[in-house]
């Protein structure tokens, strides 16, 4: 089992940056595949990156393709989100996810959430 915090969030203006980072406890923080997701006010939660194991492959949502990167940092047990160029549309509580595929759905286990918003 592993427990998740985000951390990162806060408010930018539109064309900013942001690093959102995922604290995991657990000694096997490494067995996992680690997603970020968002869910902005009235919509369903969206996929956004997802990382394997070892770094080595990355599935990105198309929406945040060429702006958001995910890494992973196994020996600290973090896995990030680097946000740049950011829209307004970005606007979301961005959650980091555990599972053991390398896919956009059926992750075991969720953190709270951190707020990122984006203003015009």
């Amino acid at each position: 089992q592993v427990q998740l915090v985000e951390s990162g969030g806060g408010l930018v203006q539109a064309g900013g940056s942001l690093r959102l980072s995922c604290a995991a406890s657990g000694r096997t923080f490494s067995s996992y595949v680690m997603g970020w997701f968002r869910q902005a006010p009235g919509k369903e939660r969206e996929f956004v990156d997802a990382i394997s194991r070892n770094g080595g492959s990355i599935l990105s949502s198309d929406s945040v393709k060429g702006r958001f990167t995910i890494s992973r940092d196994n020996s600290e047990k973090k896995v990030y989100l680097q946000m740049n160029s950011l829209r307004p549309e970005d606007t979301a509580v961005y959650y980091c996810a555990a599972g053991r595929l390398l896919i956009k759905e059926r992750y075991d286990y969720w953190g709270q959430g951190t707020q990122v918003t984006v203003s015009s």
